[in-house]
């Protein structure tokens, strides 16, 4: 009896040793897989701060979808076709020439005057308005800023011109539709890409 007593007595410790390291293994592989659906959540949750948002280059309010065409730098001086009419439109800053798309994706007329391309903003948020009623004989006569817009033509450029502060960087312009039956203007921005 003394042998087989000493049997189970060694049987007994081995389960027992064996339970414990089963018992250990299961809370280290439970803590970990807790540990790592945590972080998990934590950078879910945060912004990884090192993407930066990649640029907006059309944009569609109701029915009017907007298309960035172009923007360009024109430096200082704004020079006169004719010096009869206007003379050079000068500067300390820049003059920024932006030429914006407007089509219709409904299936009725868009009514004239009920969208527009607006203000350009700077990252620092600096507002900047178009300079058209000053610059008129510097803009091309075909500018249909507000035009109807039929449904599905080509899209309509808008030319808008700007006096923008030089020190300005990552410029948005803003383009905004008047909903006829209420009356509300809703807008949006396209970021710029000036050459």
């Amino acid at each position: 009896m003394n042998k087989s007593s000493g049997k189970i007595s060694s049987i007994l410790l081995i389960l027992a040793a064996i339970l414990i390291v089963v018992i250990v293994v299961v809370f280290v592989v439970i803590r970990t897989a807790a540990i790592k659906n945590a972080n998990n959540a934590k950078s879910a949750n945060s912004p990884n701060p090192t993407e930066t948002p990649k640029p907006v280059y059309e944009t569609t309010i109701g029915d009017v979808k907007f298309i960035f065409e172009s923007a360009e730098d024109l430096g200082g001086v704004l020079k006169s076709k004719n010096s009869n009419y206007q003379q050079d439109l000068t500067t300390t800053e820049k003059f920024v020439k932006v030429i914006i798309g407007a089509q219709n994706k409904g299936k009725i007329n868009f009514p004239s005057q009920s969208w527009d391309v607006g203000n350009i903003v700077d990252s620092d948020g600096r507002n900047f308005i178009s300079i058209n009623d000053q610059a008129y004989y510097f803009l091309p006569a075909q500018n249909l800023c507000g035009a109807l817009l039929k449904p599905e033509f080509e899209p309509v450029p808008c030319i808008k011109l700007y006096e923008v502060s030089k020190s300005s960087t990552k410029l948005k312009v803003g383009v905004n539709v008047t909903n006829q039956s209420s009356s509300k203007r809703q807008e949006s921005f396209i970021d710029l890409t000036v050459n």
